[in-house]
């Protein structure tokens, strides 16, 4: 399984709780494609959103997020970390 960084834009003045709102609901379906989403950060000021996850592939990550109602604009594989 790959490590994976997604990038969401478009969410100015998302909220902690609408944060958690959005991590729930990917937990609550992510064992359908074998994804594990680790964690959440958000910039409300910019509206960026990351997302850690280990995944099969990136588009099974897409597919979770797009079904949660929240699609990915980026989805980065992360190969190493230290």
């Amino acid at each position: 399984m790959t490590m994976y960084m997604d990038v969401h834009h478009g969410m100015k003045g998302i909220t902690e709780a609408e944060l958690q709102a959005a991590h729930k609901a990917d937990l609550a379906i992510e064992s359908e494609e074998k994804v594990h989403f680790e964690r959440a950060w958000a910039d409300p000021s910019s509206g960026t959103v990351y997302c850690l996850s280990e995944a099969p592939s990136a588009d099974a990550v897409l597919r979770i997020h797009e079904r949660t109602g929240h699609p990915a604009s980026e989805i980065h594989p992360v190969p190493l970390s230290v």
